[in-house]
């Protein structure tokens, strides 16, 4: 029995560059045996195109480690959300190349080899194979992408369902109410926190909007100014320094002179920077008894001349003072109240802060105002208010106006902005004022209660003061 040659397998390329003699050969080979199929060990090639440089090839082999390793990887792409289009990409990828793959597999041909004219062979195409030489052709290794891809796209679709109902757990734990936020809402509940209304500050300023002389643009900072500067003109307690005068015979000044301001029908603001004026100058000077009213005097003509449109003259002072005092006396304490004062006239006195805190409070009564400047007034005539700052003076006056008014609420969060002190606060220079007010009637300095006891200030000077801010309530 003659043995069988082995048979070399080539491919087409290599078979259409081969000589007649060589294709005689294989054929009449192929005759005497069985066409064999690629058996994967073959790089398959077609019109003279490397197939294999197109279509990636798995070159490593799949052993345990490496399905470990490209396991991690997908469990990786999973959790950043991408490996759901990832392995669809690449499981589509495998499939077509399994599919071109099979239609590439070649078998060398024995029996489809027929001999044509002049000895040429021509080679004919071979018969449909049936349903079941499908099934038992050779199919590329298992060793392929397509088996681990897949079981990575499965893993990564039971996961999916775990992840979500992982965070919609989560959730709604959060959504859920714990014990704590329970107690508080109770505790809340008890103390009338949760019907405690909203802060609401109100737009004091929105009335003049068009009003240029308002100067809305830039008042928030011109009374964050006047804030800072108070401090550098606010007087403290100078009474120790002056040998010769005392509290009471300043407290008749200043009486006095709120009487000539109002024969003068001056403006409130010569008033105010009258007084503080004179404050600041007996701070600096040592002043004898008998030029104390001359201080006052000069002080009044230098705030008229500042503030007034027109002002008084030396001579209507001297007549006003009862010619206690000469021309030229008026006009030399002039000189040394402006050098004493190094010529700083321009201060925030009580009054600028007074108008800024009365249209704070709202609404903007008549009563209000007048009640304001009465207390207002009372406090700078009498000595026990030089401790307190301007700002506070004006806004402890609103504070006890509205207190003797009984406005509701007392104080809200509109004048706490605006005036920058709270209730508690004011609570002392308020008390201060109050108390004034109850001995105004009985005062011989009577010229501010006779003022604010006319109808046309509202006669409030009459009124009862408050008295929860008396001193003997307090004490009881």
């Amino acid at each position: 029995m003659a043995s069988t040659r082995p048979i070399v397998q080539q491919n087409r390329g290599e078979a259409a560059a081969v000589g007649g003699v060589k294709q005689k050969k294989v054929a009449a080979e192929g005759r005497n045996r069985r066409a064999l199929g690629d058996i994967g060990n073959l790089v398959p090639v077609r019109g003279g195109i490397d197939v294999a440089k197109q279509l990636p090839q798995v070159n490593r082999p799949i052993t345990r480690s490496f399905c470990a390793q490209l396991l991690a990887n997908a469990q990786a792409a999973a959790a950043e959300n991408t490996l759901s289009s990832f392995c669809a990409q690449l499981l589509a990828n495998a499939q077509a190349a399994a599919a071109e793959n099979n239609k590439k597999q070649m078998a060398i041909p024995a029996e489809g080899v027929l001999a044509g004219k002049g000895g040429k062979q021509a080679a004919l195409p071979l018969p449909p194979k049936p349903a079941q030489q499908k099934k038992v052709a050779v199919k590329p290794k298992p060793e392929a992408v397509i088996d681990i891809s897949s079981s990575e796209t499965e893993q990564a679709k039971r996961e999916k369902p775990n992840r979500k109902k992982a965070i919609e757990s989560s959730s709604s734990k959060k959504k859920g109410q714990t014990l704590t936020s329970t107690l508080t809402a109770r505790s809340k509940a008890v103390c009338g926190l949760n019907n405690k209304p909203k802060v609401q500050i109100v737009d004091i300023d929105a009335a003049d909007a068009t009003n240029e002389l308002a100067a809305v643009e830039y008042v928030e900072d011109m009374y964050k100014f006047y804030k800072e500067a108070e401090s550098e003109s606010h007087v403290y307690d100078y009474m120790d320094s002056q040998p010769e005068i005392n509290q009471k015979m300043r407290a008749i000044l200043v009486d006095w002179l709120i009487e000539v301001h109002n024969k003068f029908e001056l403006s409130p603001e010569t008033l105010y920077l009258t007084v503080n004026l004179v404050d600041r100058y007996l701070a600096s000077k040592i002043v004898v008894r008998r030029e104390l009213q001359l201080v006052g005097i000069s002080a009044m003509l230098l705030a008229s001349k500042y503030e007034e449109i027109w002002a008084p003259e030396v001579n209507d002072f001297v007549c006003i003072s009862d010619r206690a005092y000469s021309h030229q006396q008026v006009l030399v304490m002039e000189k040394k109240v402006l050098a004493g004062l190094e010529w700083s006239l321009t201060v925030p006195t009580p009054y600028v802060f007074l108008v800024r805190f009365i249209k704070a409070s709202l609404p903007n009564e008549p009563d209000v105002n007048n009640m304001t400047f009465f207390l207002a007034e009372l406090g700078m005539m009498n000595y026990a208010t030089v401790m307190y700052c301007p700002s506070m003076v004006a806004a402890s006056a609103v504070y006890g106006a509205r207190c003797t008014l009984n406005k509701t609420p007392l104080w809200n969060d509109t004048l706490k902005l605006h005036t920058g002190f709270s209730e508690a606060q004011l609570m002392d220079c308020a008390k201060v004022l109050v108390g004034f007010h109850s001995g105004a009637a009985e005062n011989k300095l009577r010229v501010i209660y006779r003022k604010y006891s006319s109808p046309e200030r509202g006669a409030v000077a009459l009124l009862p003061p408050a008295k929860f801010l008396l001193p003997a309530a307090a004490n009881n």
